[in-house]
Parts: C-alpha cells; sequence; structure tokens
C-alpha cells in the first residue's frame, strides 16, 4: 500500500475526530495529511533549477593521456535538497583513473559515475576527479539521471538531465580518443619520401578546370589541349594555358578492411594499426606543409556510408582528420577497389594518393595502374604478409604487421 493510499484512510479518520470531538485523533489526521501534502510539493518541485555539469580540460586525447574533470552540481532555487543523488553513465574506456570509482552497470563496457550531495539554498557542489584515455573512439556522455526527494524522505522523483551541458562554454558532450601515433620513423625510407617529391620552385601541375589564356602551339603539347575557336580566328594552332599548381595535395585512401571476404570477420588489432598508420602520416603530412586529406571505404560511428575529408592545410585540420579515424567502425561500405575508382573523379588534379591497405590483392594493383594511366602520383603501403607484386610507376612501401 503507496503512502498516497492513505490520504483517504486519514480524510476519514480526521472526519471521525472532527465529528467525533477526539482532539488526539483530529491533531495525528491533520498533521499526517499535512505533512503527505508538503512532502508531494516538495518532491515535485526538488529537481526545478538543478544544474548538472561536467567540465573535462581536455575533450581529446591520445590513448595513455590523462585528463582533469571536474563535476558541478548546482542548486538555482530557494528550496533546499535534503538529498541529491546523480547517475552519470560514463565509457569505461575514458573513465577515471581509478576503475572502482564506477558503480557496475550491466554493460561491462559501462559504469555509473555517482555523486549523492546535500544542497542549500543557491549552493554548488564541485567533485574532481582525473581520466585516463584508454581506447580508441568516439565515447558520447549521459544524459545523467538526477533523483531526490522530500524533507522526510517519503517520496521520491527522479529526471533525465538532457540539457545539463547548455550552460557551458565548452559543453562536454563527447570525449574522443585518437588513434595511436606509430614511431616517426616508421613510414620514412633513406631513398623516397612517403609525400612524393620535396617541394621546389618549379610548378609541376596545372589544374585543366581554370583556364588562363592561350598561347602558340608547341610541338610537345598535347592534342587535347588545343584551343579551336582561337585557332580559327588567329589561322595559327592555339593551345589552352592552364592555372599552375603551387602546393602539393596528398589524399590518404585508407581500407578498413582486414580480411579478403567480409565473411571472414576482422582483426581488431591490425584495423587500430591502418589507423594509426593512417594518423601518423597525416601529421607527418601536415607538417610538411602538404594540403592533406582522406577517403576511406569505412565508416564513423552512427552512419553508414563511406567518410571523405577535403584536402587542407589550415590549423584545424588534423583535429579533423584525427577525429574522423577516431570515429571510424569496422563496418565496410564497399570492396576498396570499385570505392577508389567512383572517388578518383572528385580528387584534385595532381593530388599524391598514398593507398594504405591490409589486403593487396591483384584487383587493387590492376585499380591503381588504371589510375596511374590518368597521371596520378601513386604511393602503396601496405601491412599485408606477402609483399605485394611491382607495378610500373607505382612506388610501394612494404611493412607488414607482426
Amino acid at each position: 500500500m503507496t503512502l498516497k493510499n492513505w490520504v483517504p484512510f486519514l480524510v476519514i479518520l480526521l472526519a471521525v475526530g472532527v465529528l467525533g470531538r477526539f482532539p488526539f485523533v483530529t491533531a495525528v489526521a491533520s498533521s499526517l495529511l499535512f505533512i503527505l501534502a508538503v512532502a508531494d510539493w516538495w518532491q515535485k518541485h526538488a529537481l526545478d533549477g538543478v544544474v548538472y555539469r561536467r567540465r573535462a580540460h581536455y575533450t581529446r586525447a591520445f590513448p595513455g593521456e590523462r585528463v582533469p574533470l571536474k563535476i558541478e552540481i548546482e542548486n538555482r532555487k530557494l528550496l533546499p535538497l535534503s538529498w541529491l543523488r546523480v547517475e552519470d553513465p560514463w565509457p569505461k574506456a575514458v573513465g577515471p583513473v581509478d576503475e572502482d570509482v564506477l558503480a557496475p552497470t550491466h554493460d561491462p563496457t559501462l559504469g555509473y559515475l555517482v555523486n549523492l550531495v546535500s544542497l542549500r539554498w543557491f549552493e554548488r557542489a564541485r567533485r574532481s576527479y582525473e581520466l585516463l584515455f584508454r581506447t580508441r573512439g568516439v565515447y558520447p556522455l549521459g544524459p545523467a539521471r538526477l533523483q531526490s526527494g522530500d524533507l522526510f524522505g517519503i517520496y521520491q522523483n527522479d529526471r533525465l538531465d538532457e540539457t545539463s551541458d547548455e550552460a557551458e562554454r565548452q559543453p562536454c558532450r563527447t570525449l574522443t580518443v585518437f588513434p595511436a601515433r606509430l614511431p616517426r620513423e616508421t613510414f620514412q625510407t633513406p631513398s623516397q619520401d612517403p609525400f612524393g617529391d620535396q617541394r621546389t620552385r618549379r610548378r609541376l601541375f596545372e589544374d585543366p578546370s581554370r583556364s588562363m589564356g592561350v598561347r602558340e602551339y608547341h610541338p610537345e603539347d598535347e592534342f587535347r589541349r588545343v584551343h579551336w575557336p582561337a585557332t580559327a580566328r588567329t589561322g595559327q594552332l592555339q593551345v589552352k594555358v592552364f592555372q599552375p599548381i603551387s602546393a602539393q595535395v596528398t589524399v590518404l585512401c585508407l581500407n578498413v578492411a582486414t580480411s579478403p571476404r567480409p565473411w571472414e570477420g576482422i582483426y581488431p588489432a591490425l584495423l587500430e594499426h591502418l589507423l594509426s598508420s593512417a594518423a601518423t602520416l597525416a601529421e607527418q603530412g601536415l607538417q610538411a606543409g602538404h594540403a592533406v586529406g582522406m577517403i576511406s571505404n569505412g565508416c564513423l560511428a552512427n552512419a553508414d556510408h563511406p567518410f571523405r575529408i577535403a584536402p587542407g592545410r589550415s590549423p584545424r585540420q588534423l583535429a579533423r582528420l584525427l577525429e574522423a579515424l577516431a570515429g571510424v567502425t569496422p563496418l565496410v561500405t564497399a570492396p576498396f577497389e570499385r570505392f577508389l575508382l567512383r572517388e578518383a573523379p572528385r580528387l584534385p588534379y595532381g593530388a599524391t594518393l598514398i593507398v594504405i591497405t591490409a589486403i593487396a590483392t591483384p584487383e587493387l594493383g590492376e585499380t591503381l595502374l588504371s589510375l596511374k594511366r590518368h597521371e596520378r602520383k601513386i604511393l602503396l603501403i601496405s601491412l599485408a604478409a606477402d609483399p605485394p607484386p611491382s607495378l610500373p610507376g607505382v612506388r610501394i612501401f612494404h611493412r607488414p604487421f607482426a
């Protein structure tokens, strides 16, 4: 029998006390009714104006790094809280250094960050933790469950704190763990630069989509460059002049497949090494002054299509690339060979393609040769156990994954 079921009984008892002129019965019944009314009103408004905030010094880090975390719980009203319990679902992969801080749940990868406080009017409580970023991924936080009740402990109310971070200057709704970085010398060889030729004063490439004029025909000019309207107007062969490309562009082409056939499953350690390789090459490319982009036949968390990041050299480009790699899932959206052929027309002209794969199939070799015939500079980085066959015009860097 719940406490609210006692209300009709107390009303009857109060009526009996008043009609029968029993002062003690009347006092007890009226007191209990008053207490129940106050308790019911209290629990309905206990969670009004309660704000729960997470403040992480950094929301993105590499595996093994530690990040300070502050939890703030504030009561923004005159009504005090005799008790408040906050249960915040927290991924163990980015949990506190002391794993015992998290209460257990039915999910072995998830725990509850529990805080029990008592707040007076307009009072704020703070708790400090140190997070350890353990495993690559993008981990959403919350929503936290707030529980409180009346002063007498009769009723209890709870709600999900969906808007706990709106008042923060830097909302902490997700924590991102980047792929681990490999040693800098991993992809460096004495005779070759993984990012193509070093920059020179000579402009090697032109953008065929951006014409800047015409000039007279030279014997070494290709026939497709002839500008026929200008030729007809001048009576002499004229060819198009295109704007030169002054910046080196590198596009990382990542194959997330770890087995030749999808039904053979995935190799988690190999997938992580692929992502670490891509992250290392992206960082090295940007440090070398390249405009770096990336395409992949994998998909991000909560998505079902491949992703692409346009080449760029902005200060945020590395963070954009690492965030994408942090969210990559093992799902393969399309065979890598078909994916490359479909994406090739969208890639910048003159870009160096760095193909990162753990599977070097004959079909991939044919695809790379086809791209090479379209004047693409290609570097194949293979993590497969067996070295790939030699491909004319394609540089190959074989580093098997142990």
